[in-house]
């Protein structure tokens, strides 16, 4: 397995994932931004530059399957008030490999002032978006640089199809591996994305910076 969380996330896109051995492995935050837990199947990536013993000790101490220590509530309190950061949402992780050609859908880029612009402007680097009538699809360099992207579809012109069909031509966009952040709740975005040929790998969860 790779050293560093751009290495591992290299080898997920292309199907290799650690042993599910029940370990969890702790390597250096890419940036200071980004801290979190990557979960994948038996197997979790902690990124942070806290000490990795304050994390073996932190989980050992759980009473809970070592398979989800690093999910569980409990860890993820401690690593917040460890660290002084804030986390909003445990996030399933997609993948989805680049598709040749041009996409389908007509899409104009844009500098347009979205709040999924906004948003993603917080949290990724050289941010990109595209527009097509009821709908904006956004992509950006995000954890250990690797390329995201979201996508939103207005109330009006939902139940068409458009959302699976903004997440399909954003891998013709993209050129390269293209990772995807759902809600665990957000069935409909979860089934589009899937629709368009992105799949699971695991779970994430994001500890930002306060401020």
């Amino acid at each position: 397995m790779g050293q560093t969380l751009r290495d591992i996330l290299d080898a997920a896109a292309r199907g290799g994932f650690p042993p599910a051995d029940g370990r969890t492995t702790v390597v250096p935050q890419p940036c200071d931004r980004d801290a979190g837990v990557l979960a994948f199947t038996g197997h979790s990536v902690v990124f942070t530059d806290e000490d990795p013993r304050w994390v073996y000790d932190t989980l050992a101490a759980l009473d809970c399957d070592a398979l989800a220590a690093t999910m569980n509530p409990l860890f993820l309190a401690a690593f917040l008030e460890r660290t002084g950061r804030t986390a909003e949402t445990i996030d399933a992780v997609l993948v989805g490999p680049p598709l040749p050609g041009g996409p389908r859908l007509g899409l104009r880029e844009t500098d347009v002032a979205h709040p999924r612009v906004a948003y993603a402007r917080t949290r990724r680097d050289e941010v990109r978006a595209w527009v097509t009538e009821g709908a904006v699809l956004v992509m950006g360099r995000g954890v250990a640089g690797r390329l995201e992207v979201s996508v939103e579809v207005e109330e009006g012109v939902r139940h068409r199809g458009l959302g699976r069909a903004l997440a399909e031509a954003a891998r013709h966009l993209a050129g390269e591996p293209l990772w995807a952040q759902v809600a665990p709740g957000n069935a409909r975005s979860a089934r589009a994305f899937q629709a368009a040929g992105y799949r699971q790998v695991g779970a994430e969860v994001l500890l930002r910076a306060r401020g």
